[in-house]
């Protein structure tokens, strides 16, 4: 599959597979426990539960944003416990546009394990849709899940830093375009956006029915993004930069990193400059 979605019927058609292992990542920010209890009520059949903050992040320290990077060690082995290892195709889904799915699919690929995907719909489009699900928890035979740490992936803040304004480098702010002017800011202490940032809101990657808009609405979508350029994604906290990211690779973009504290890792250092106008 040249895609990294794939589509309700697919993942329909091989839900027993053995080896297709299906992650709910449903999560509700401000609410960490939603999430969890929505998956023990239903989920699609032999899904696992995977939470934004206990498996896919690490603790809150004073720099590295609100959701760092997870340690890996332990991600890998909540992985082989649930049955993953190189063999194995990875399918996330999420009920946040895909959002926390992405998450998911970007840190499996940060590891290295290329067969990942999302689900082109959320938990709410396979309900209606007629397609199955359970209250049934999984069970599975545990793998050993050995990463192989793809660094081009990720940039963090010294990085970043040394490539400001840089000429062959675009930083994309994944934010609402509100919270990017600065007029407002909901969760993080400082508003407004890196300098040099462009703006492109995480969630005009989906169409209006929720799904995922196609190559070619995507590459229109970064029409103002040079193929050749290094490209950096980031947002709040690391999460929402990801469906960007995924939009960028179904383009056709190569370069594609994530600034993985984003910006509440950037305000968390009081010398660095804020901007709070497009072109800034």
């Amino acid at each position: 599959m040249s895609s990294n979605l794939v589509t309700l019927q697919w993942l329909a058609d091989h839900l027993n597979d053995a080896d297709v292992k299906i992650l709910d990542c449903r999560f509700a920010l401000g609410q960490p426990h939603s999430g969890r209890e929505v998956y023990l009520q239903d989920h699609i059949p032999g899904a696992f539960y995977c939470d934004l903050e206990q498996d896919l992040s690490s603790k809150v320290e004073t720099h590295g944003g609100r959701h760092p990077l997870p340690n890996l060690d332990e991600l890998a082995a909540k992985l082989g416990g649930i049955g993953i290892d190189a063999t194995t195709t990875v399918v996330a889904y999420d009920d946040q546009g895909g959002a926390m799915a992405s998450r998911l699919w970007w840190l499996l690929r940060y590891l290295g394990h290329e067969q990942t995907f999302v689900l082109d719909g959320t938990y709410s489009h396979w309900k209606s849709a007629g397609l199955p699900s359970t209250s049934e928890l999984p069970t599975a035979e545990p793998k050993t899940f050995t990463p192989s740490i793809q660094d081009a992936h990720v940039l963090h803040i010294d990085d970043l830093k040394k490539r400001l304004g840089n000429p062959g480098v675009t930083l994309i702010d994944a934010r609402e375009e509100r919270r990017y002017l600065g007029l407002e800011e909901p969760i993080d202490p400082v508003a407004g956006h890196i300098p040099s940032a462009v703006n492109h809101f995480w969630k005009d990657s989906l169409t209006d029915a929720g799904t995922w808009k196609p190559a070619d609405a995507q590459r229109a979508r970064f029409a103002d993004v040079h193929a050749d350029d290094e490209i950096i994604v980031y947002c709040g906290s690391g999460v929402t930069a990801t469906p960007n990211i995924l939009a960028l690779r179904e383009a056709g973009f190569q370069n594609v990193k994530l600034y993985a504290g984003s910006w509440s890792d950037w305000v968390s250092y009081p010398e660095n400059p804020i901007a709070t106008k497009k072109g800034e």
